[in-house]
This record gives structure tokens, sequence and C-alpha cells, in this order.
């Protein structure tokens, strides 16, 4: 984002600032980043991102420590398990294959096909696509932006507290819980705290 900023002489948004717009889609990261941005000027920043991001990043995608392990743990137990990211279909599609993982998610959807968090429309599709239930269902997010989703389509969140959203920020959304560590999941789903 600092480099897409760069190439425009934007004034560079600080580590804070873009940490906190992750999980949006880009163009709602970018109008949140530069409020008074027209739309042209949108559309540049959201291209030089995407040129830096798709095409000069050379940093593979890095999975939480445990979160392989447990996805597959899910997978193997019969959860279906779904993406729902602030991610283009591109940059997703990019790290399920870096990560080897796309394979154990029966459905993705991206913030370039349908609404942003944290409008609904992207958990309703998933939902509608694995014919379940919202009652049957968990969102597992490290923003606000997915506590506000799940609440907004009517599904229980689960917080996990990373470096992303600071727990107290997570918890003002009424998650169910707030985790610290992904590998604490299966335990947590064992111990009956499942809707």
């Amino acid at each position: 984002m600092q480099a897409a900023a760069a190439d425009l002489s934007l004034a560079l948004p600080d580590s804070a600032a873009t940490r906190d717009i992750i999980g949006l889609g880009l163009k709602e990261a970018v109008m949140t980043l530069y409020p008074g941005l027209d739309r042209e000027m949108v559309e540049r920043m959201v291209q030089r991102y995407r040129h830096h991001y798709l095409l000069e990043n050379e940093t593979p995608t890095e999975l939480f420590e445990g979160a392989e392990q447990v996805l597959r743990e899910l997978s193997a137990a019969g959860f279906l398990l779904a993406v729902a990211t602030g991610k283009g279909r591109y940059g997703l599609e990019q790290s399920l294959q870096q990560t080897g993982l796309g394979p154990l998610f029966q459905a993705t959807r991206c913030a370039d096909e349908t609404f942003s968090k944290p409008h609904p429309e992207m958990l309703l599709q998933l939902l509608d696509e694995l014919g379940t239930e919202p009652g049957r269902a968990l969102m597992i997010g490290d923003t606000e932006y997915d506590m506000q989703m799940a609440g907004n389509a009517g599904l229980a969140g689960l917080a996990v507290s990373y470096w992303v959203h600071s727990p107290e920020r997570l918890r003002r959304h009424a998650p169910l819980d707030c985790i610290d560590d992904i590998r604490e999941l299966p335990r947590w789903l064992d111990t009956g705290n499942r809707r």
C-alpha cells in the first residue's frame, strides 16, 4: 500500500493505518485510507497496489503456526470450510496455490466478486452455495469487519486475536469468544461452545 501511494505521490499511510484496513475490499480500503480521493485516483491506487502485491511481491504466503494442521483436522472431521476474504480472486488463488490448501475449501468468495465486508452478502452467498443455515455456521476472523459481517448475516462469530485488531476491538462486536491461537479451535469446538 505504501509503494502504491508513493507511485502516485500520495502521503504514505503508516503501518497502523494500513493494518487497520486489512479485511476490507481493495477499493474500500483505499477509500478508508484516503477519504478525499476521487474515483479516478481510487482506481489508480487500486491498480498500483495490485501491481506491487501481485507482480512485484515475491514474499510467499505464510500461514499462522498450526493453521494448516487445524484446517486439515477440521476438513477430515467433516466440517465444510469456506473463505470469505477482502482479497481479490487472483490474490486468493495465488495464496491457495502457494499454501496447497485450496482442496480443503468447499467454497470461496472474494471482495471483487460481491460486496466487501462488513456487508453480509459474501457470507450469505457462501451459505447458499453450501446449503447451510446461518445457525449452523461460524465465521472465524481476526478483524472487526469479520465480526460485523457475521452479525450482519445472522451468523455467530469467533474472533482470533492475532495482530490485526485488538481483542478489545473484536469483542465490541459480540463474538461467541475470542481465542488467541487458531490451534485452540478444535478444542473450542469440542467443548460444546458451538451454537
